[in-house]
């Protein structure tokens, strides 16, 4: 693999950079009012604590993403809730017990894999960067005890690329390592440096460079790592160095986005920064609504000069001594701030804040409560709100099926799980049953509702025969689909065929036993009360 080599790989990590650097003073600026203990644009200060930013004067935004944070987590994420289910993507074996079995055991082992691993808690960071820069990437590795471990990158420690298709399939990761962990990480493949440093000062830092893209030597039946479909190298910066070179065929790391574009690398939009010159706005109005307030608590005084050194009380009612003119003190500026207004702008500016992040959403029942709405308003407000949350939570969507997908390769590779056996090259599918996602399908449920009361409606008053427009059936199907009602809770197709068969064939055999009553009644009145049998018969000529 003459091709790859660490100039190479240099000069794709500065063409990466050159990239980011563009936007890096812009998520800068987002860290110093958002996050700023969640950023880490140099190397060198891994593992050392980022002092505190003084921009932030209230804490506003900081309340605001952490209910963002909380809020996605409960609604989308919650580790008390089965907020992901598989499924068979093929209507035919659906029903089928074999699939349905595999499909339950394979979601269950996925269940107990995140429960067991640092995923649940990684996720509420992972969110708060997604709400603050618009991106957020998590690193996947495989692990002998728990299948899989995950974590969280800083922001500003990595650098990735997209391809024409918009997938990323570049990522460089630079942060620094102790010579204790590299060495315990890579062996004897560690430079003279690493192990001489190890005996002296083994908590030393070096900067390692990670790079993951596409494999140029890509063979699909290969004896070695180094040619799957993804080259991963990790390089020692000071020694320009590899200290390891091997393959992935599955990309291993998942880069969260607050929105999907082709033309950038990076998205354009998230909630901190449509929320970021509010939150300048308000950290302005916090300074002069304090000074408003130190105005009329302690304002500046003028008075003779008689009176300079002496102290003066500030107990309501104590004594405050004049001069000889009789003249005292004052303050020199008589002025109204009329804080009440500032205040109520200052409160108007956090609630946009919010809003910004979606705490109305979250706290929707809550508030509506508060105020004394009905049902249908409460329904109505959180639709409203659920189309403005749906594309970011889309894309949070796709980011976990990966991550869910990446754990079903670790299963069959491991062997604790046995691949679907089927001969028609049925395949699964994760879908997504969280708080969140019901809520997005609520709004089909609800014109399902009103549709199919309008047609009643329509029917009863104008023309019975309109309900026939109506496929009952599919109706309550799809209906069960949003609602995320169980299938064993539903009887199948084929089950209502027969059903449908065996209550036709019990009608027709009423509908002939109540026609041969009916003939059997009309013979007898023809013949008269007395007559039945053969004399019946006589009468009409048979016999």
């Amino acid at each position: 693999m003459s091709f790859y080599t660490v100039e190479y790989f240099q000069k794709r990590k500065h063409e990466l950079e050159e990239i980011f650097n563009v936007i890096k003073p812009d998520l800068q600026e987002l860290a110093d009012y958002f996050l700023p203990r969640s950023t880490q644009f140099l190397s060198r200060n891994t593992r050392r604590p980022i002092p505190k930013s003084k921009k932030i004067i209230d804490s506003t935004p900081l309340i605001a993403l952490r209910n963002f944070s909380s809020g996605m987590m409960s609604g989308a994420t919650s580790p008390t809730t089965r907020w992901f289910k598989t499924t068979i993507d093929d209507s035919e074996n659906k029903n089928n017990f074999y699939f349905k079995k595999w499909c339950h055991t394979q979601e269950e082992l996925t269940r107990k894999i995140l429960y067991s691993s640092n995923f649940y808690q990684c996720l509420p960071e992972i969110y708060k960067q997604l709400g603050v820069f618009g991106f957020s990437a998590i690193g996947l590795e495989s692990d002998y005890e728990n299948v899989v471990n995950f974590r969280v990158l800083p922001i500003g420690s990595y650098y990735y690329a997209k391809n024409s298709q918009g997938e990323i399939d570049t990522f460089c990761r630079v942060y620094s390592e102790t010579a204790k962990n590299i060495y315990e990480k890579y062996g004897q493949n560690c430079p003279e440096e690493i192990i001489e440093t190890l005996e002296n000062n083994p908590y030393k830092l070096f900067e390692i460079i990670h790079f993951v893209e596409k494999n140029k030597y890509y063979k699909e039946k290969r004896l070695s790592s180094r040619f799957a479909k993804y080259i991963s190298v990790v390089i020692l910066s000071s020694k320009n160095e590899f200290l390891s070179i091997k393959g992935f065929d599955k990309f291993p790391y998942v880069v969260f986005e607050s929105g999907f574009t082709n033309d950038y690398d990076y998205p354009q939009d998230s909630p901190g920064i449509c929320a970021l010159a509010d939150v300048k706005q308000l950290m302005t109005m916090v300074k002069e609504y304090a000074k408003a307030v130190k105005k009329i608590v302690c304002p500046a005084y003028k008075g003779p000069a008689s009176l300079k050194n002496k102290k003066l009380a500030d107990v309501p009612g104590a004594y405050i001594e004049e001069d000889e003119n009789g003249r005292g003190i004052s303050p020199v500026y008589e002025v109204n701030p009329r804080i009440l207004e500032l205040k109520t702008e200052k409160d108007e500016l956090k609630q946009i804040i919010k809003e910004h992040f979606y705490n109305d959403l979250f706290a929707m029942i809550l508030s509506t409560a508060q105020r004394g709405r009905t049902a249908t308003e409460v329904n109505e407000l959180k639709e409203e709100k659920m189309v403005l949350l749906s594309p970011l939570l889309e894309q949070i969507h796709t980011s976990l099926k990966q991550i869910l997908f990446w754990i079903y390769d670790e299963e069959i590779k491991t062997g604790i799980l046995k691949p679907l056996n089927n001969s028609s090259n049925t395949k699964f599918q994760i879908e997504f049953v969280s708080t969140l996602a019901q809520a997005q399908k609520v709004a089909n449920i609800s014109s399902m509702e009103r549709f199919t009361t309008f047609v009643s409606n329509i029917a009863n008053s104008i023309d019975p025969l309109l309900k026939q427009k109506l496929n009952a059936e599919k109706i309550i199907e799809d209906y069960a689909t949003f609602a995320n009602i169980s299938p064993s809770q539903l009887v199948s197709k084929t089950e209502m065929d027969k059903i449908r068969k065996e209550t036709q064939k019990t009608q027709n055999q009423q509908a002939q036993m109540e026609i041969a009553k009916e003939g059997s009644q009309i013979l007898q009145n023809m013949g008269g009360v007395d007559s039945f049998g053969s004399d019946l018969l006589a009468r009409f000529g048979i016999i």
